[in-house]
């Protein structure tokens, strides 16, 4: 409101929408305070301890297609799949992160400009799609 466009701020908001979607906790959560930001506590986690901060929901596959909702309580990330899928799972999980966290960092000039996230973004989403189908 009263600040100046840019397109560099809508890449800030981007970077903290994906720190909200993949963390699963909003930038005004309570555990956000005494100079704690939703940035930083995506930047200290990552990458060694990225599945600590994971929204669990997104590890978990739905599978609808009969009607049964009961058909839902497989953790992709850490049930009978191999240790290959599961390092596989977190390396996406950390890239969209890490993507996350390099739009929302503080100073302008620091944020990848939107058609490298673009590319990075598309490259996360094949790797994972490839991921789905050997899995299948």
């Amino acid at each position: 409101m009263g600040g100046q466009i840019s397109i560099l701020r809508d890449i800030y908001s981007f970077g903290l929408l994906l720190l909200e979607m993949f963390t699963g906790k909003r930038p005004t959560d309570g555990i956000f305070g005494d100079g704690m930001s939703i940035h930083q506590f995506t930047a200290m986690a990552m990458p060694d301890h990225a599945m600590d901060i994971v929204d669990h929901s997104l590890l978990i596959e739905r599978d609808f297609a009969n009607g049964d909702d009961e058909r839902y309580k497989n953790d992709i990330g850490y049930q009978d799949d191999s240790p290959i899928l599961e390092t596989r799972l977190e390396e996406c999980l950390v890239s969209v992160m890490q993507i996350g966290l390099s739009c929302s960092a503080i100073l302008p000039a620091e944020r990848m400009h939107m058609d490298v996230v673009v590319n990075k973004m598309k490259d996360t989403r094949d790797s994972y799609l490839n991921l789905r189908r050997r899995r299948s």
